[in-house]
């Protein structure tokens, strides 16, 4: 009985899968306003990352 109906229980195991992941993603994601902080706080990060060093090197 298995062995005939295979195709369609693999076929049904998949799709459930790739709701989960779906559903996973929607619900892990960050939003858009929190992407665009974090990067832009790491870009300020970063230039006074730089800043501190070119200061420390003239001196």
């Amino acid at each position: 009985m298995l062995a005939k109906y295979w195709k369609k229980i693999g076929m049904f195991i998949l799709i459930v899968a790739c709701v989960f992941n779906i559903m996973s993603k929607l619900i892990h994601k960050l939003s858009l306003n929190s992407e665009m902080l974090s990067s832009a706080q790491y870009v300020y990060d970063q230039q006074q990352n730089e800043t501190n060093n070119n200061e420390n090197n003239t001196n």
